[in-house]
C-alpha cells in the first residue's frame, strides 16, 4: 500500500498505542553536550499511573537466593530468577555507577509476545541497574536474562547509558512459549543526539562493528523464518521487519522524535517534515549532529514541547479552546459522521507519572557525577530537582506510600503537581505565566547552586566518600522538599488569584489588597478576541445585542 493508504487504514491504531505506556526518550552524546556529560531523558506516560521515586539499596545476597519478578505495569507475578550475589544502589533509573536506563514501548508484531516469559521490560531495567557497572554490561545482563528466563513484554526500545557512552537497544520476543528475544543495540556517536518515542527506529545496522553495534545471532534469520524479510543481510531493517510503520507510529510517535531533532538540527527538521506529514517514505536517521552543544536545561525544556512554532503546533486551532491549551483529552482518535480523525500527540503530555533528565559525567567521582534531574507528573508543569546517583534515602514527597493511584495526599509531590496542573489547564494561557515564574526560579536556583554544591561534595569526597554521599543525599531531599512546598504555595496563589473567572491584580509578586473593604482589586479579561470572533461566526445573531423599540 502507498503511505496515504497506510495512514487511512491504520489511524485506528493510534488509540491502542497511546492507551498504555507511551513514553519519550532523548539522548545526548558526551561530545554533543555543553558540559561533556552523557544525557538521557525519559517520561513515563501512562493514564492512571501513580508516580514516585523508586529505590533499591545495595545489598549482598546469600548463595542460591531467588528473586520474585512482578510485571512493572500491572504488578502481576511472573516467576523467579536467581539473585546476584552483589547488587548496587539504584535511585529512580540511575545506579551508583551513573548507569541510566529508560524505555519506550513500540509494540511491534503482536504474535511475538510470549506470555510464558518471566522478564518484562520494567524488570529488565531495574534488575540490570542493580547488576551493571557500565552500559555495555547492562546490555549483556538484559539479553542474558531474556535468553535464560524468556521475555514477557511486547517490542521495546531502551536507552542505556553511562558517563562514557549511550546506546539504543531494541528488543522483541519470539512468540508464545519460545524463550528469548531478538534484539539489536547501536551506540550513539559521542557527537550526536538521538531519540525514540514508541516506534522502532533501528533500520540497517553494522554487522561487523562490535564496538558500536551488538545484536542477537538470529536477529536476521528469525525474521526470514517468520517471513518478515527475504532480502540481503546488509539490507535488513530491524524496524521494518519487527515493527512496520503505520500511522500511529508516524504521527503519534516519530513526530516527537522529529520535533526534538528540529529543535537542535534545523536542517534535519526541514528535511524530514515531509516524512512526518506522510509525503515521503524516507525514515529519519537514528541519530544526528546538533547545530550547537546541548545542555541539561535544554533537554528539560525539550521535554516540555507541544510542537509550538511548528506546522504541528496544537495551540492555534479550535481544539486548543479559548485559552490556547497544548493538551488534548484521550483517546487521540475520534469519530465524526463515520470518519476517523486524530489529535497530535506531543512530547509533553498530561498523563506522565514521572519524568527525568539524567546527567552522567566521567570527569567526577560517581557519587558526584551522576544526577537524575527528577520530576513528578507532566514535564511541562513540574520542577526538575537534582537526585544524586548514590542517594540512599528517597525524599519524603517523592516516596511511595504518600497516597496512591486512588488516594490524594497533601504529602505527595505527585498529587501536588497534579492539583496545580489541573487548575491551570482549563485557563492555560491566562495562568501559565504564573506557573512558569515559579518553575524557572526554582530550576534556575538549582542549576546555579550545582557548581558550589558539587565543589563542597568533592572536598568531602577527598576526606571520606561516605561524607560526600551523606551530604548529597541530604541536598537531594532538601531540593525536593523545597520544590514541592513551593508548588503547594503556587496552588494556593492560583486558586485565590483566578477565583470565579476573574484575575486579581498582582504588584511586586504579591496579590494586591484593597485600600478599604473586603473586595480585592481585579480585572475581567474575559475570552480572547479570536475566540469571540469564532463564537459569533458559529452562532450568528443569537447573541447580538438588540436595540429595544
Amino acid at each position: 500500500m502507498g503511505m496515504r493508504k497506510v495512514f487511512a487504514a491504520a489511524v485506528l491504531l493510534v488509540a491502542g498505542v497511546t492507551s498504555g505506556w507511551a513514553c519519550t526518550n532523548f539522548i545526548v552524546g558526551k561530545n554533543a553536550s555543553a558540559d561533556g556529560s552523557v544525557i538521557v531523558s525519559y517520561s513515563a506516560d501512562s493514564y492512571g499511573m501513580f508516580g514516585f521515586l523508586c529505590h533499591y539499596p545495595a545489598a549482598v545476597h546469600a548463595e542460591g537466593a531467588m528473586r520474585d519478578i512482578y510485571e512493572w505495569d500491572t504488578g502481576k507475578y511472573l516467576g523467579q530468577i536467581r539473585e546476584a550475589k552483589q547488587t548496587y544502589n539504584v535511585i529512580g533509573n540511575i545506579n551508583e555507577f551513573q548507569v541510566t536506563i529508560g524505555e519506550t514501548t513500540f509494540g511491534g508484531r503482536p504474535e511475538l509476545v510470549d506470555t510464558t516469559g518471566v522478564m518484562d521490560y520494567g524488570s529488565l531495567i531495574y534488575v540490570a541497574l542493580q547488576r551493571s557497572r557500565s552500559a555495555k554490561e547492562a546490555i549483556k545482563v538484559m539479553t542474558d536474562l531474556v535468553k535464560e528466563y524468556g521475555y514477557y513484554s511486547s517490542g521495546e526500545s531502551f536507552s542505556i547509558a553511562d558517563p562514557n557512552e549511550a546506546w539504543i537497544m531494541e528488543m522483541i520476543g519470539k512468540g508464545p512459549g519460545v524463550k528469548g528475544a531478538v534484539w539489536v543495540a547501536v551506540r550513539v556517536p559521542d557527537d550526536c543526539i538521538a531519540a525514540h518515542a514508541n516506534q522502532s527506529r533501528i533500520h540497517q545496522f553494522a554487522l561487523d562493528d562490535k564496538d558500536n553495534c551488538l545484536y542477537s545471532p538470529d536477529v536476521i534469520s528469525f525474521a526470514r523464518e517468520k517471513g518478515y524479510f527475504s532480502g540481503r543481510n546488509e539490507d535488513f531493517s530491524f524496524a521494518d521487519a519487527y515493527c512496520p510503520l503505520d500511522f500511529s507510529g508516524l504521527r503519534a510517535c516519530e513526530a516527537r522524535v522529529w520535533s526534538f531533532y528540529n529543535m537542535f538540527s534545523k536542517t534535519t527538521g526541514q528535511a524530514y517534515l515531509p516524512y512526518i506529514q506522510g509525503e515521503s517514505k524516507d525514515p529519519m536517521p537514528l541519530y544526528v549532529k546538533p547545530d550547537r552543544k546541548v545542555s541539561v536545561r535544554d533537554i528539560q525544556h525539550a521535554m516540555r514541547d507541544h510542537y509550538e512554532g511548528t506546522p504541528l503546533d496544537i495551540t492555534k486551532d479550535l481544539g486548543a479552546g479559548c485559552f490556547a491549551s497544548p493538551y488534548r483529552l484521550s483517546p487521540l482518535t475520534f469519530n465524526v459522521d463515520g470518519q476517523e480523525y486524530f489529535n497530535e500527540r506531543p512530547i509533553s503530555t498530561q498523563q506522565s507519572g514521572f519524568v527525568f533528565v539524567s546527567q552522567m559525567r566521567a570527569s567526577m567521582p560517581d557519587v558526584v557525577g551522576g544526577v537524575l534531574w527528577f520530576g513528578l507528573d507532566d514535564a511541562n508543569m513540574t520542577v526538575f530537582t537534582p537526585v544524586y546517583c548514590q542517594t540512599d534515602k528517597v525524599p519524603y514527597p517523592y516516596a511511595k506510600g504518600n497516597g496512591d493511584c486512588v488516594t490524594f495526599s497533601w504529602d505527595s509531590g505527585f498529587w501536588i503537581y497534579n492539583w496545580v496542573a489541573d487548575m491551570i489547564r482549563p485557563r492555560y494561557s491566562q495562568m501559565e505565566g504564573d506557573m512558569r515564574t515559579v518553575q524557572n526560579s526554582l530550576e534556575d536556583m538549582f542549576a546555579t547552586a550545582q557548581k558550589g554544591i558539587e565543589s563542597t561534595a568533592l572536598e568531602l569526597y577527598q576526606q571520606d566518600p561516605e561524607k560526600a554521599r551523606g551530604f548529597l543525599t541530604e541536598y537531594t531531599s532538601s531540593t525536593a522538599n523545597t520544590a514541592v512546598a513551593s508548588w503547594k504555595k503556587l496552588g494556593e496563589f492560583l486558586i485565590v488569584r483566578y477565583n470565579d473567572g476573574v484575575v486579581k491584580r498582582v504588584k511586586d509578586g504579591q496579590l494586591q489588597r484593597p485600600e478599604t473593604g473586603n473586595t480585592a482589586p481585579y480585572d475581567r479579561p474575559g475570552y480572547p478576541q479570536d475566540f469571540l470572533k469564532q463564537l459569533v461566526k458559529a452562532t450568528g445573531d443569537r447573541y447580538k445585542v438588540k436595540e429595544l423599540k
